[in-house]
Parts: C-alpha cells; structure tokens; sequence
C-alpha cells in the first residue's frame, strides 16, 4: 500500500501513513474559516487531493516564497516587521490538486486553481489552532521532514 497523508482538521494533525500505520504526526494549522471548497473562501478543502508539485527542494531553512518562487529573502523577526500583512510561506510546498470532480477539482471549488498548499510557516503561527487563509500550515523542520519523506503524485485526504 502506498504511502498516504491524512490531515484532520478538526485535530489539527497531519500523519504520514505507511501500511496502515501512522509513521508521523505534525502539528498543523488550517484556515481561520473552516473547511470549505470555493475559491476565495479562505477556507481549507476537504475531500481527497494528490501532490501535484514538490516546490524548493534545496531552499535553505526559512526561505521566503511569493509565486511558488523563492525571493532570496530569509524569514526573521526584522523581515516580519518590515512585512506584517503577508502571508508567509517558508521553507517547502506541496502544492495540492484535489481528485473529486466538483467538490475539489474544477469550476470554483478547484484546490490548485486556489494554489492549496502543505507549506513551511513561521514556527509561531503553527499552534494548533486554525488561523491560515486556506493552506495547511507547518512548522519549518516538520516541513522539511515530511517534503523529503513523500513524493509528487501522493495523495493527500483532508477530513474535517
């Protein structure tokens, strides 16, 4: 059986599960407004999803991306101050497309189209507690653990 991620909102847990056994668990944070699928809701999607792209496999630790493009820039507290209504992404994505035409895939309820992502975030925005404007947020060292332990094409299931 193929390796899996099971992220659980209301648990604000994602696992990596390998042979039906739960191999990981990471802290996360999904969105402030619940699940949900339509585009600009800010909500998380839920339903099943795969990775549809693997984005900054060499970054350093903390590295700031817009676009799924690094800026050069690194994630610090002065950066922080310098920026304070953006919405970091950091370290790693896992760029999500969604597997179940009309509920998460295609039309407005498309989860690539809305750039859903698994992504690197500053360490103290990943508490436990729904505060992301729709992606999955992770601590940087989780981040980067589970990027390396999975690969594009692995399916991702989002439960409430």
């Amino acid at each position: 059986m193929k390796p899996y991620l099971l992220v659980k909102i209301k648990q604000q847990r994602l696992e990596l599960i390998c042979d039906n056994h739960i191999q990981r668990t990471y802290l996360i944070s999904t969105a402030k407004n619940g699940p949900g699928q339509t585009a600009n809701s800010e909500c998380t999607p839920t339903g099943k999803h795969r990775i549809r792209a693997k984005i900054g496999a060499d970054a350093p630790i903390y590295s700031v991306f817009i676009g799924r493009r690094s800026t050069g820039e690194l994630y610090n507290e002065a950066l922080a101050e310098q920026y304070p209504e953006r919405d970091w992404i950091l370290s790693r994505i896992l760029w999500l497309s969604g597997l179940q035409r009309g509920h998460n895939r295609f039309g407005n309820v498309d989860s690539a189209r809305r750039f859903i992502y698994i992504h690197g975030s500053p360490d103290h925005l990943v508490t436990g507690v729904p505060d992301s404007h729709g992606c999955i947020r992770m601590k940087n060292r989780d981040m980067i653990e589970l990027f390396d332990l999975v690969k594009s094409g692995t399916e991702v299931v989002i439960k409430e």
